[in-house]
């Protein structure tokens, strides 16, 4: 179990490490370079080559974090549209309640867990949670 908390404690200083250097402009990184570039010893320089690349390490951490962030928006509009595919529609599923329901799509909400689907019946059910689209009423009033 230490070996996962030290993971987990690695990961959190390499996180907010990154989120400190994404937030730096290109003037103030080539101010940090040549800082410590100037107050090295002369008679033990640093090696450059090494800062240089732990600095684009974090960079590099710092753009995976962005694209995941932005994954995770796309995933999102993704649920909100399939979410909105289903208004008419009858379903069948887990209700927030943790019931098994079927009943017709009323409206869409936007919760902290996601799409949440609200049934003629007042009952809830997350997308994620539909394991049968029953088929529904169309703009006519009949079924398909």
């Amino acid at each position: 179990m230490s070996t996962v908390d030290a993971l987990s404690s690695s990961s959190t200083k390499t996180s907010s490490a990154s989120n400190a250097f994404g937030a730096l402009n290109s003037e103030q990184f080539v101010k940090i370079i040549f800082s410590e570039l100037s107050n090295q010893d002369p008679l033990q320089p640093s090696d450059s080559k090494a800062l240089l690349q732990e600095l684009s390490t974090l960079r590099s951490i710092q753009s995976d974090m962005d694209l995941s962030s932005k994954l995770t928006d796309l995933v999102g509009q993704n649920e909100w549209t399939t979410a909105s595919s289903l208004i008419g529609k009858d379903i069948s599923g887990i209700s927030d309640g943790l019931e098994r329901v079927e009943g017709t799509v009323r409206s869409v909400s936007r919760t902290a867990d996601g799409a949440m689907l609200n049934l003629t019946s007042g009952v809830r059910v997350p997308v994620a949670s539909v394991d049968e689209v029953l088929g529904g009423s169309n703009a006519r009033g009949t079924t398909p």
